[in-house]
C-alpha cells in the first residue's frame, strides 16, 4: 500500500503537476506576458503591426491552456501518441467546464483510460482517441467541473480571508505559497487552481519573490553567478536537494516570507493576478503582472523593488548569517550541483 501512494505521489503529484506548471507557463502566463505587454506598448505606439500581432499571439496561447496541459502531462507521463494527440480534446474540454484543475484531471484521468485500450485493437487509430477523449469528456463535466468549483471556492475563500484578516492571511499565504514554490510541487498550478487574486495574491507573489531571491542571495558564495541567477530568475526548487540534506537552510527565506507576507497586506497593499501569485521572480512573470494589476507608477515601482526584491533578499541574508553563527549552516550547505 505504502508502495503504491509512493508511486501515485511521485506520478500525479510531483510528476504531472510539475508537467502541468509547464504546459501553464508555454500558454496561459507567456500568453498574459505577451498580451498585456503589447496592449501597453500599443498605448504608446498605437500603429504598431509587429505589437498587434504579438497581442494576437498571446491572446491565440491564453485559448489554448488545455491543449498545453494535455500535451505537458502527456508527455510527462509517457503516454502513447494517439493517446498523447487525443488528449489536446479532454484538456480542451477540463480547461471550459473546471478550469486549470479540471484540465488536469480530465487529462490525467483520459490519459489512463486511452492507455489502457492502445495498441489492443486492430482499429486502434480510432477506438484509442475515441475513448481518450470519451473519458476526458466524462470526467470534465463531472469530476472536473465539481473539483474546479471547489477550487474556486477555496480561493474565495482564502481571498476574502485576506481581506478581513491581512496580517494572520497575508503570513499564512505568504508562506505557504513560497515553501510551495520551493518544494517540488507547482505554486504556479495551485494559485491559477484556487484564482487567488487582490490582496492574498499579493501576500503570495510576496512569497514566492522571498524564497527565490532569498536563496540567490544568501548562496551568492556558495554558487557561480549562473547558478545564482537561476535561483533568482528561474526557481528555488533546485536547493530541494540541499533542503533534504539540511533543512535549517529553507528557515531564512521562509522568516524572511512571514515577514514581506504581513507587509505585503498591510502596509504595501500589494495585489496580483492569479497568473502571478505563484511565479515570483520566475521569468519576472510575478513582477510584470503585478504592474498589469497596480499600474506601472513610480509608486508602484518602488514597492515592487523594495518588498519582492530589497527586503526578502535582506532579511534572507541576516537569517542565514544568524544560523551558520549557531553552526546550523555552514558554507557548502547551499551549493547547487550541476553535474
Amino acid at each position: 500500500m505504502k508502495k503504491l501512494l509512493r508511486v501515485i505521489y511521485q506520478k500525479y503529484i510531483l510528476d504531472g503537476l510539475s508537467a502541468m506548471a509547464l504546459g501553464l507557463f508555454a500558454s496561459l502566463i507567456v500568453g498574459l506576458i505577451l498580451r498585456t505587454s503589447a496592449e501597453q506598448l500599443l498605448n504608446v505606439w498605437p500603429d504598431g503591426l509587429f505589437l498587434s500581432s504579438l497581442k494576437e499571439i498571446g491572446s491565440a496561447a491564453i485559448a489554448m491552456m488545455g491543449p498545453a496541459i494535455a500535451i505537458a502531462v502527456s508527455y510527462k507521463l509517457k503516454a502513447p501518441l494517439l493517446v498523447l494527440v487525443a488528449s489536446m480534446v479532454a484538456g480542451q474540454l477540463g480547461a471550459v467546464y473546471g478550469g486549470p484543475a479540471g484540465a488536469y484531471l480530465s487529462v490525467v484521468l483520459a490519459i489512463e483510460a486511452g492507455s489502457l485500450v492502445s495498441k489492443k485493437t486492430p482499429l486502434d487509430i480510432i477506438i484509442t482517441p475515441t475513448i481518450t477523449m470519451i473519458a476526458g469528456f466524462l470526467v470534465a463535466i463531472s469530476a472536473g467541473q465539481l473539483i474546479g468549483v471547489l477550487m474556486s471556492g477555496l480561493g474565495i475563500i482564502i481571498v476574502e480571508a485576506t481581506k478581513a484578516q491581512p496580517f494572520v492571511m497575508g503570513i499564512i499565504v505568504s508562506v505557504l505559497m513560497g515553501m510551495i514554490l520551493t518544494a517540488p510541487i507547482s505554486s504556479a498550478a495551485l494559485a491559477l487552481m484556487l484564482q487567488i487574486s487582490g490582496l492574498a495574491a499579493g501576500a503570495a507573489t510576496a512569497g514566492c519573490c522571498a524564497q527565490m531571491v532569498g536563496f540567490a542571495l544568501m548562496s551568492r558564495k556558495d554558487n557561480k553567478s549562473g547558478e545564482v541567477i537561476a535561483q533568482g530568475l528561474g526557481t528555488s526548487m533546485l536547493q530541494v536537494s540541499n533542503i533534504i540534506r539540511n533543512p535549517w537552510i529553507w528557515l531564512p527565506p521562509t522568516l524572511a516570507a512571514a515577514i514581506t507576507g504581513p507587509l505585503a497586506t498591510l502596509v504595501f497593499k500589494m495585489e496580483n493576478v492569479a497568473a502571478g501569485a505563484g511565479m515570483g521572480t520566475s521569468g519576472l512573470v510575478g513582477v510584470l503582472l503585478t504592474f498589469q494589476t497596480m499600474g506601472f507608477t513610480v509608486d508602484v515601482l518602488i514597492k515592487v523593488l523594495l518588498l519582492y526584491i530589497v527586503l526578502p533578499g535582506v532579511l534572507s541574508v541576516i537569517f542565514y548569517e544568524i544560523l551558520k553563527k549557531m553552526n546550523k549552516i555552514k558554507v557548502g550547505d547551499c551549493t547547487i550541483k550541476v553535474d
